[in-house]
């Protein structure tokens, strides 16, 4: 087993660097290596991992004793559920691109239109063969499993690397937003960014209006949807060979039930819903003309409110969870592991992005209000992201409650059979009167150490609801579009154009990654209290 997982990771080791060299040429030495190129060297690696899904599903899945064991933990519904969002909106993204292609089809190359199709034949077969085996604990093929795996995982990552660097598309349609104000405001045009021709516009019409938004709304989808692709595989890696022990399976599984919380929806929603409002009015600012002085002094000020609250939560529940002194659930359990390894590696991109703005801001000298909600949202943000880390990972290792309540069901039928006895044996000596005042005691004993624990889990469930939706707006602001840090113009003055973008590329995909996988983990903490 161990010398399987260590090829198979060799294998997707050399398959990434050798598709990051592709990229990182095509990036520092375009007349070398080109985009389309870098297109059919990961139209190659789609093509052998369809291959190896077709025959794992209509061969490997189909043998006798190839699926034992299925993990519970692994593929859980709203992960299932996320790859299949985000392969439809992947899937519009490549039709919009084939569309706008097409249109433009006289300077354009007919790659464009080739690559983006074998796109949406991968990302369909793939989101099948995901949605049905996420939880499979394969028994046979062992190393021809693992390689398979493997290879995808690094298509994908290959395909999330592409998407972060290549902004080709959004430079030419940003490029003719910016010619059409300069023509409006008769200033002379600029020098096109490119070695194309100017006349490679898109044409005055509806439709190529219509692929041009579509393709810039949809585009962040496509990067999330390989970072999930990526966490589900992987875990399916870890679980290729495993067998799973009938005393690790659990017998009752905890539900999602909104019951017993209140505040914790209450000023979720208030948050939500300012969210919304601020985000609307960002937007109508920025896409209207150049955004205002005011527009991001609204948007930081929001930002600024809000973290100090997730933290102050996190930080409640993280005693809670000290206080309460449930046992640790120390069952080798792989999606766990995974999920606290993404929850860490994706907060960086934050981390690191809050950072370079700290030393930008402090080194500039120039603290304005705008600039010093920008240092006090950078150093939030940080400890935000700390302080939720800490909540999350504390509680996906506590134990169910479900013991304890089987531990309260049997203590109940434990004081009914004690109270049976004592009326059978003691029935001459004992009145009725004092045996109900026995069990009464008993009772009130009982309720009130079960409502101080109940206090604890109350406030664990409205702390965990409060998070779930404040962290749901935090993802869907940088996913459709609010940018702030391209447009505020101070880190892209201080570290060069080029560099900013880098960092920014790099960070904001991993900030709404990291957002949305604390939602599913938030979730599971919410159940489990």
């Amino acid at each position: 087993q161990k010398a399987g997982q260590l090829f198979s990771g060799l294998l997707a080791m050399n398959v990434v660097f050798l598709g990051s060299a592709f990229i990182s040429s095509m990036i520092f030495n375009n007349t070398a290596i080109t985009l389309v190129e870098v297109w059919i060297l990961l139209s190659i690696l789609k093509v052998l991992c369809l291959c190896w899904i077709i025959y794992f599903l209509l061969g490997t899945s189909r043998q006798p004793h190839a699926v034992l064991h299925r993990d519970s933990h692994a593929g859980p519904i709203w992960i299932r559920g996320s790859v299949l969002l985000f392969g439809c909106f992947s899937i519009l993204l490549n039709v919009f691109h084939i569309g706008y292609s097409t249109i433009l089809i006289q300077c354009k190359s007919k790659a464009e239109i080739v690559f983006p199709s074998i796109e949406i034949l991968f990302i369909c077969i793939q989101a099948y063969f995901l949605w049905h085996h996420a939880k499979d604990c394969i028994q046979v093929q062992h190393n021809l499993t693992r390689c398979g795996l493997m290879v995808t995982i690094a298509t994908n990552l290959l395909l999330w690397l592409l998407a972060v660097t290549n902004d080709t598309l959004h430079m030419e349609i940003e490029f003719q937003l910016r010619e059409v104000e300069r023509r409006f405001e008769g200033k002379s045009p600029f020098p096109h960014p490119s070695n194309e021709t100017t006349s490679c516009t898109c044409p005055n019409t509806t439709i190529c209006k219509f692929f041009q938004k579509g393709y810039i709304l949809l585009y962040p989808f496509n990067t999330e949807y390989c970072l999930i692709c990526c966490s589900v595989l992987y875990v399916m890696w870890k679980n290729v060979g495993r067998r799973i022990s009938h005393h690790h399976v659990p017998h009752t599984k905890p539900k999602f039930k909104f019951q017993g919380v209140v505040f914790g929806p209450l000023l979720g929603a208030t948050a939500l819903i300012i969210g919304i409002c601020v985000f609307m009015m960002y937007q109508i600012e920025a896409t209207s003309s150049a955004a205002s002085h005011q527009v991001f002094i609204m948007y930081y000020c929001y930002y600024v409110v809000l973290l100090p609250l997730m933290s102050v939560g996190a930080v409640i529940g993280t005693i809670i969870h000290a206080l309460e002194k449930k046992e640790l659930d120390t069952v080798k359990n792989p999606t766990r592991s995974l999920d606290v390894v993404l929850l860490m590696g994706a907060a960086l991109g934050q981390i690191g992005m809050s950072y370079f703005s700290i030393v930008a801001l402090v080194a500039s000298n120039s603290m304005d209000l705008l600039n010093g909600l920008i240092l006090s949202y950078s150093v939030l943000l940080i400890f935000q992201n700390i302080t939720q880390n800490v909540f999350i990972i504390d509680g996906l290792h506590r134990q169910h409650f479900v013991a304890t309540t089987e531990a309260r069901h049997i203590g109940h039928a434990e004081r009914h059979a004690a109270a049976s006895e004592l009326s059978i044996y003691d029935q001459r000596r004992v009145s009725m009167l004092e045996l109900g005042q026995e069990i009464r005691k008993a009772s009130l004993s009982y309720m009130h150490s079960y409502s101080n624990l109940s206090w604890k889990r109350r406030a664990l469930r409205e702390i965990s609801f409060f998070l779930v939706l404040c962290n749901i707006i935090l993802w869907v602001m940088p996913t459709f579009g609010a940018h702030p840090a391209f447009e505020n113009g101070l880190e892209k003055s201080f570290y060069g154009y080029s560099t900013w973008f880098v960092i920014v590329n790099f960070g904001l995909p991993l900030g709404v990654f990291y957002r949305m996988h604390s939602v599913g983990g938030l979730l599971e903490v919410y159940i489990t209290a």
